[in-house]
């Protein structure tokens, strides 16, 4: 029997290309939240409809606020619902990892509000084998290859999700066969500027740079950009990191980015894929 298929969908332009070419069963979206009001996402009507898609409050996004509307125009580009999903938002997340943060280490962000969402919403909804998409380009074959020699004997991902409560209340976790991967970016040869110069004449608005604002994966040049572009998500992460454990970062505080003084200007097109982190493709 043929397996359904999900095309994961981050906001970036890589993800939006597979669901614009490679229709699937199901089109998934996990959004990142954040509970500081100084952030909150502008405009209070679009905020609604948030809401209601994920079926959970939404003050921000600790990604850029254009990722909303992306998602958007995105599901009326390709003419087929998109299912929002989101996790506890980030704030909650560290609470539970008692006050301490994700890190180059240990990054549990991505997994706890991008995976574990998808996971537990295709465990309730999706009672057979699936096939997942995922927007690694041609270029991006080291990244393929390590996803598939996690693989177990059936070449599916594992993934541990809480699917019920225990009499005492604690909660009840499985090990669940979450996904078989597929890459058809990497099957198809395509690589990013295929997809830059599709996406140009096309209806759907795309953030500057998709992943967290503050991803510490991004160098200290990039985070430093983006905090005059973004001052009040990247003061969350240095609030952040002030009131919990340890730093997002080994080498540098986010408070200090924030306080450089560049000798430079710096241009958008000074940076690129390699410093932005991987959740945004």
């Amino acid at each position: 029997m043929k397996m359904k298929t999900i095309n994961s969908l981050s906001g970036g332009k890589t993800s939006s290309y597979i669901a614009a070419h490679y229709p699937a069963d199901y089109d998934v979206f996990s959004l990142v939240r954040i509970e500081d009001e100084r952030c909150r996402f502008p405009d209070e009507k679009i905020r609604q409809i948030v809401e209601d898609r994920i079926q959970a409050p939404f003050i921000a996004t600790a990604e850029d606020d254009t990722i909303i509307y992306t998602m958007l125009d995105l599901e009326q580009y390709i003419g087929r619902e998109i299912t929002w999903l989101t996790g506890p938002t980030f704030d909650e997340v560290i609470k539970r990892k008692g006050g301490y943060l994700p890190n180059k280490i240990a990054r549990f962000c991505t997994t706890e509000m991008k995976t574990y969402p998808i996971a537990q919403w295709r465990h309730k909804t999706i009672d057979e084998d699936v096939q997942m998409r995922f927007g690694y380009r041609a270029n991006e074959t080291g990244r393929a290859k390590r996803m598939i020699e996690k693989l177990n004997d059936n070449e599916m991902t594992e993934v541990k999700i809480v699917v019920g409560k225990h009499l005492n209340g604690n909660n009840k976790w499985k090990t669940i066969e979450y996904c078989n991967p597929s890459f058809p970016l990497i099957d198809s040869n395509t690589y990013k500027d295929t997809i830059e110069e599709y996406w140009k004449d096309k209806p759907v608005r795309f953030a500057y740079m998709n992943n967290c604002v503050g991803c510490w994966w991004r160098s200290p040049m990039l985070l430093s950009h983006m905090s005059e572009k973004e001052p009040s998500k990247m003061n969350w992460f240095a609030e952040t990191e002030e009131n919990n454990k340890g730093t997002f970062r080994s080498d540098v505080t986010f408070r200090d980015i924030m306080k450089w003084k560049r000798q430079i200007k710096l241009f958008d097109d000074d940076f690129n894929d390699c410093d932005s982190g991987y959740c945004g493709l």
